[in-house]
């Protein structure tokens, strides 16, 4: 789950939570907030811890990057 779609289950958690005021017969529409939230700030997260393991577009995917120095 990327960054995004954390972000977007964050914004309808907290619509669902916050703005909606309806009733739905079988479903309570604040604990699908509450846990679309959760979920979305997990997702969130995991995104940013993992993100700076992943390289990067045109980076190493390995881990290992070439350091060049040169004596002037």
């Amino acid at each position: 789950m990327g960054m995004g779609v954390s972000l977007l289950l964050v914004a309808a958690g907290a619509i669902l939570i916050w703005a909606v005021n309806a009733t739905v017969s079988g479903i309570e529409l604040h604990t699908i907030g509450w846990i679309l939230l959760a979920v979305g700030a997990a997702g969130a997260l995991f995104s940013l811890i993992f993100w700076s393991s992943w390289g990067g577009f045109g980076g190493p995917a390995d881990g290992r990057r070439r350091v060049v120095r040169e004596d002037y």
